[in-house]
């Protein structure tokens, strides 16, 4: 009989429960640290870029871009896809894995979801700026036509866009929120600051860990990942529709959907591993993420690459199929045409950099792994770029073919993007805590003894695992704790 292997556990070392508060709470409670304060800054200056150069933006115009008649999208929409593209590894780490029980995700799922909410807030940005007069945002939503004929056309994605990125940000929003209420209620109680106290206390929403509401928690919980997990498939594909619903070469075909939503996980994979990869270093996590939590976030990146650049054979294939001679020279312009240097390097980073992962050795080493991050996150860019810019600077007439040059101001709102980003999450790690700590309780027994398979027999993530993973070995049998025993073990306060 073959027996399947143990499972390396999810948690290293022997911790008990106080310290596994003290390593992840710690440094919330303490004085920011000169690395964070380094970091912060660095951030802060970069997002000045992105303030000059909106503001030049709105005062001068977008014709301080480099758009045209030809290439009337560039900088901007690239940047509105690339970090749609970025927030779907968020819900999927939080929501598909919670409904697949993959216990794995306990230890990420919260700066994932955190990376989410911060990517959807960058791209946001982006059409609201491209509009030119953001101070008529409230035209965007689709409104009834008291405006005018705004949304005349309920079909079309751009009018759904709108709808599907929404409320992906309230979805994954109210997720964030309720997975971090019972660690708001921990926090409150181990302070005894005034102010942090009552700031905590306020986000608690009156948390005090009743198997009443440990119950109600998992039951929201499991509401809100079946919510969010069709909004992982939808929201990237109705952006898809910007593009496939078209007439224009490059663009209308019915591979987008599954080809951008498996590149949007590529990418949000990426991001996810640069900044882990960095965290649990800085913050001293390595017990909390994993050599192991690398390795399958790595797995997932080499399958979603492989299905990325499948998809890129199965345009130049399809384009050569069918006989369309507009449609094949879209594609081998793009391979050797003016921007093939751009789509040499989409080709590099996204397909030919994740292959390394089958060598385990490559996506067990975090330096290693840091650095293909950094390619996934630059190829996905350029990928957006590519799909864009190659398929507009050479029309159907001749006469109407440019070239597109981004100017300083797109340069400076792009790298400014980065650094709205990495400022609210430099924010995020200091005030909040970086790793769920009431998941990882619930889960860490069980996954402290891979050897005991069975234990959690399907049942509940929290209410069930909270007193179930109290169990004491004997020499035949398991034998359960009472929930009062477990309560006085678990209680922090």
């Amino acid at each position: 009989m073959i027996e399947a292997p143990i499972r390396e556990p999810l948690i290293l070392g022997r911790k008990s429960y106080q310290e596994i508060s003290n390593d992840i709470i710690g440094p919330i409670e303490a004085k920011p640290s000169k690395a964070w304060f380094a970091a912060f800054t660095l951030s802060a200056l970069v997002l000045l870029f992105y303030v000059t150069g909106v503001a030049i933006t709105l005062f001068e115009g977008i014709g301080v871009w480099g758009l045209q008649r030809t290439i009337g999208w560039g900088f901007d929409i690239t940047n509105f896809v690339f970090w749609v593209g970025i927030g779907h590894a968020g819900t999927l780490i939080s929501a598909v894995l919670l409904l697949f029980r993959q216990h794995w995700r306990t230890s990420i799922n919260r700066s994932a979801e955190a990376m989410t909410i911060f990517a959807v807030v960058c791209a946001g940005q982006f059409p609201l700026i491209h509009a030119g007069r953001p101070w008529l945002g409230y035209w965007i939503p689709p409104l009834p036509n008291d405006l005018g004929p705004l949304w005349p056309n309920f079909n079309s994605p751009l009018a759904w866009d709108v709808f599907a990125i929404s409320t992906y940000l309230i979805v994954s929003l109210v997720f964030w929120f309720c997975g971090l209420i019972p660690d708001f209620g921990l926090i409150r109680d181990r302070t005894n600051k005034k102010i942090p106290k009552f700031i905590y206390g306020f986000f608690s929403l009156g948390w005090t860990g009743s198997l009443k509401q440990w119950n109600r928690f998992e039951l929201v919980s499991l509401i809100l990942a079946g919510m969010a997990t069709p909004l992982v498939l939808s929201v990237h594909t109705i952006v898809s529709f910007d593009f496939a619903t078209s007439l224009i070469p490059g663009w209308h075909t019915t591979i987008f959907p599954p080809y951008f939503v498996a590149g949007a996980i590529f990418s949000g994979f990426g991001m996810v591993h640069t900044l882990l990869i960095v965290v649990r270093k800085v913050m001293k996590l390595e017990s909390y993420i994993t050599i192991n939590h690398l390795e399958q976030m790595a797995k997932i990146i080499m399958v979603t690459g492989t299905m990325v650049g499948i998809a890129y054979m199965t345009e130049f294939f399809m384009a050569a199929y069918s006989g369309y001679e507009y449609e094949f020279f879209i594609f081998a312009n793009r391979a050797f045409g003016p921007y093939s240097w751009a789509y040499w390097i989409m080709m590099s980073c996204n397909v030919f950099s994740p292959q390394v992962y089958w060598f385990k050795k490559a996506r067990t080493t975090p330096i290693f792994m840091f650095i293909i991050s950094i390619f996934v996150n630059i190829g996905m860019w350029f990928e957006r770029f590519v799909i864009i810019v190659t398929s507009l600077h050479r029309d159907f007439l001749v006469s109407s073919w440019a070239m597109y040059t981004p100017t300083f101001i797109e340069v400076s709102i792009l790298l400014g993007s980065f650094g709205l980003f990495f400022t609210l999450f430099f924010l995020f790690a200091k005030f909040m805590p970086m790793v769920a700590v009431a998941e990882v309780k619930a889960t860490y027994k069980i996954t402290q003894r891979g050897k005991d398979k069975n234990q959690l027999n399907g049942r509940g993530m929290i209410s069930d695992a909270r007193f179930d993973h109290d169990y004491t070995y004997s020499s035949d049998k398991f034998k359960r704790k009472t929930i009062e025993e477990a309560l006085a073990e678990t209680h922090d306060h």
